[in-house]
């Protein structure tokens, strides 16, 4: 397993691996996608208070969940990036920022439209919806970091610190609902003694997870790998690679 983890580190093995595992990320993603948006659209009944409008919350609450955990993923791996300075960390920390971004502004999307029916208005300062709005600064943020500095590597590190100081926010995002009277709902999966949500809406929404979690595997790797071809594109692995691209067109 070491050993595998020593390879995987490498530039080199991360393309040729990733490159085989993407595709059997993206099929499975695509089949647990259809599968919870079926079942949450079709088979799930409507809630006995919000009716249909509720069937947002299968997009929803899985982006919300992504936006925090790609966020942690990004933090990680520039802390990595920081301390070991290992390229593929730096990779994935840059290639997961995009990526979180749009899993938050879709949040906030949804999170909006299903706010102005059951809140009668679009927005409101409320610490949840605030907090993951700050999040989103943060991703932007990283991504102008890695934009704006050339060196690949100083810019790295600079959006590492960013990410690691705004850490600060994931957990004020998750408890906001228990540390301020917000017009959020608290928890309905995640509690500990059984979730307040019926099994037929439940299994819809954990398929939809699963598979918004896959998307991001198969997205990051298609992006990390680009990353790793644009910083090693002098190198002799990457060189050869381009030509025998060439030599089978």
């Amino acid at each position: 397993m070491w050993k595998f983890l020593q390879r995987l580190a490498s530039p080199k093995h991360f393309y040729t691996i990733s490159q085989r595992l993407t595709p059997w990320f993206g099929w499975t993603c695509l089949i647990f996608m259809v599968m919870g948006l079926y079942y949450g659209l079709f088979v799930a009944p409507a809630d006995y208070q919000q009716g249909e409008a509720y069937r947002i919350i299968f997009i929803h609450v899985p982006a919300a969940w992504m936006s925090m955990f790609i966020y942690m993923v990004m933090a990680v791996s520039g802390m990595i990036g920081l301390i070991w300075r290992m390229k593929i960390a730096e990779a994935f920390a840059a290639s997961s920022a995009p990526i979180g971004a749009s899993f938050t502004f879709l949040a906030l999307v949804t999170g909006s439209l299903w706010g102005k029916p059951m809140w009668g208005a679009w927005w409101v300062w409320d610490a949840r919806l605030t907090s993951e709005l700050i999040l989103l600064f943060l991703y932007l943020g990283v991504i102008a970091l890695n934009a704006a500095i050339e060196d690949k590597r100083i810019a790295a590190r600079a959006s590492g610190i960013l990410a690691l100081v705004g850490v600060v926010n994931i957990p004020i995002i998750h408890y906001s609902v228990v540390w301020w009277n917000t017009l959020h709902q608290g928890a309905t999966i995640t509690k500990l003694d059984k979730p307040s949500i019926h099994i037929d809406m439940l299994i819809p929404l954990l398929l939809m997870a699963v598979a918004f979690k896959l998307f991001y595997v198969t997205v990051v790797l298609i992006r990390a790998r680009c990353e790793v071809l644009e910083r090693e594109k002098n190198l002799a692995w990457v060189q050869e690679l381009g030509q025998t691209v060439l030599t089978k067109k």
